[in-house]
């Protein structure tokens, strides 16, 4: 184990002198960051705003490093983690709303390609699922 230790660590400063002596070329990367909307399609009100931030190795792509997605509260626009906890605090709805958010935050939690629509939509429409009856 010392040994593949060792040399991972003589590997590394190899590296970082190739990289002083300019032998390596230290690539540049790029943020992007795209806000955008989830909303329902029989109440286009009802919406929850997400936000996509990531990098990539240049304006057209290339390299992606990891995306970071969140969504901002309804009421504080403070960052939440999930949907689900955009909807919690101070936000008080009757039955009727209620089910109308949790049925938003449902869909945006089921929703199919969601880190991809998040980094490159502005709107997305949630309809409702249709099932084919003969299966």
């Amino acid at each position: 184990m010392k040994n593949k230790e060792a040399s991972v660590s003589e590997v590394l400063t190899q590296e970082k002198k190739e990289a002083e002596a300019g032998k390596i070329e230290e690539k540049e990367y790029i943020h992007k960051k795209n806000e955008m909307i989830f909303y329902l399609r029989e109440y286009p009100s009802c919406q929850i705003s997400g936000v996509a931030e990531w990098s990539c190795e240049n304006a057209y792509g290339g390299e992606v490093l990891g995306v970071d997605t969140y969504f901002h509260h309804i009421l504080t626009g403070q960052r939440c983690e999930t949907p689900w906890a955009c909807i919690l605090g101070d936000a008080e709805f009757n039955e009727y709303h209620e089910e109308i958010w949790e049925t938003l935050c449902m869909r945006i939690v089921n929703h199919k390609n969601i880190e991809e629509d998040m980094c490159y939509k502005k709107r997305v429409e949630l309809k409702k699922k249709k099932y084919n009856k003969n299966k």
